[in-house]
């Protein structure tokens, strides 16, 4: 993420620290400032690739291997719109185990505990679905339909299955592994949309130069 946090705008911030006098101000990164991919590019599939994360791949892994450039992990998780990468990104399988167990208190209950009940997939003598797969129903879930072919209503029960608490997790886990992947040829754009983005504009008494401003109640987001 240096890449990223080197591009972000100074701002002064009047000094609080105890010896400070009036005058003095310290010059912090103004984290209010936030990039985001051109609309533009973020709306067109085109230029993306899918990707399904592996392993313990991490942001900065996937910039590694796509872009040669590890620093453009910040890249990574714009294109997929990810702010909170400890919740948002799947966990090291190290870091789940522990989270699983720290969640559910023991491994029995783990792997044998019932998180809930999906159905099965149902279809019709015409091969026509009535239920899909993998909808969350109470466990006794059972449905009644008119078969045209049998000309005859049918009742479907014992449609569901268990989904463990292990099994729920890992499910969770597995869709956050499959992301989009910014193709490279794009970078030179998101990065001079980006260095667009972090400047300021003239026109503030706040205003020091397009990579400063000034102020103990600063406007951050201008």
């Amino acid at each position: 993420m240096s890449n990223y946090f080197n591009r972000l705008p100074n701002f002064d911030y009047v000094s609080r620290l105890p010896d400070a006098k009036i005058s003095d101000y310290i010059t912090v990164k103004n984290l209010f400032k936030k990039g985001v991919i051109r609309e533009d590019i973020f709306q067109d599939l085109t230029f993306f690739t899918k990707y399904t994360i592996i392993g313990d791949e991490r942001p900065d892994n996937v910039a590694a291997r796509f872009y040669g450039d590890s620093t453009l992990d910040w890249v990574i998780l714009q294109a997929n719109n990810i702010i909170n990468i400890q919740t948002e990104w799947p966990l090291s399988q190290l870091d789940f185990d522990t989270f699983c167990l720290e969640k559910y208190g023991s491994y029995n209950t783990l792997f044998n505990g019932v998180h809930h009940y999906e159905t099965v997939e149902i279809k019709n003598s015409s091969g026509v679905v009535i239920v899909p797969s993998g909808q969350q129903v109470e466990s006794d879930y059972s449905v009644q339909y008119f078969d045209n072919k049998l000309e005859q209503i049918i009742t479907a029960s014992s449609i569901t299955t268990e989904v463990t608490n292990y099994q729920y997790e890992e499910d969770l886990q597995t869709s956050k592994r499959n992301i989009f992947v910014l193709k490279p040829t794009y970078i030179p754009a998101v990065i001079e949309n980006l260095e667009n983005m972090m400047e300021y504009r003239k026109g503030s008494t706040q205003y020091v130069s397009e990579t400063l401003k000034r102020a103990d109640n600063i406007r951050l987001y201008e």
